[in-house]
């Protein structure tokens, strides 16, 4: 029996990606760290961005991310709910079910560049990469959420974009569903127990 259903928010709620690869783009140009097409960066949706950093071996990443995570706010003009979806969360919190997130975003990016949109009073957990010592792909933000919502893994479903989503819903034993307006893509979501061309199908989902 379905008694949670656990989000992402970069490209499963909010559509970041141009937002995402822009400041970073501007802020490795800006730090030296070199010039970086938005193909090169595409790896960096869907994990934490020090580990991003990292990857990119930049040298300073507490500096550098600041940084970054103040370049995000100059385009928060690019950001925006995935059209239809607030309607769907809306008509969620009516059923009963309980609504979470589990995020590769800190608390303060959550602060900063979730909260605005008015969204958050609708989940009963919001973890964030500064909740967890391991960070998706690993299960434990998911699990860490699922146990403070009091649900078992296998009566939840976690929605996502990102292949780093579908393994952390699989180490964890829930049930993926992929979120085809931020994917793009099927390639490489064999595992999905669910593929959703539009929010509004995530309602079939408790029917």
């Amino acid at each position: 029996m379905l008694k949670a259903i656990i989000f992402d928010v970069d490209g499963t709620i909010l559509d970041t990606e141009q937002a995402i690869l822009q400041s970073l783009q501007r802020t490795l140009q800006q730090e030296q760290q070199g010039t970086y097409s938005f193909d090169e960066l595409r790896f960096a949706l869907g994990i934490p961005g020090k580990v991003a950093l990292q990857r990119l071996q930049v040298r300073e990443i507490e500096a550098v991310h600041q940084k970054w995570c103040a370049a995000m706010l100059d385009f928060s003009h690019e950001v925006a709910v995935f059209a239809e979806l607030k309607p769907v969360i809306q008509t969620l919190v009516t059923k009963p079910l309980q609504l979470g997130i589990v995020t590769s975003k800190t608390r303060q990016e959550i602060v900063d560049e979730f909260d605005p949109f008015s969204l958050s009073h609708y989940f009963r957990q919001v973890i964030s990469a500064s909740d967890t010592k391991k960070h998706k792909p690993h299960p434990d933000p998911l699990l860490k959420c699922l146990d403070l919502l009091e649900v078992a893994p296998k009566d939840a479903i976690y929605i996502g974009d990102s292949k780093y989503d579908l393994q952390c819903a699989k180490q964890a034993g829930a049930k993926f569903a992929l979120a085809l307006w931020g994917a793009k893509t099927t390639n490489g979501f064999e595992g999905a127990d669910f593929i959703l061309q539009r929010p509004e199908e995530i309602l079939q989902l408790i029917e």
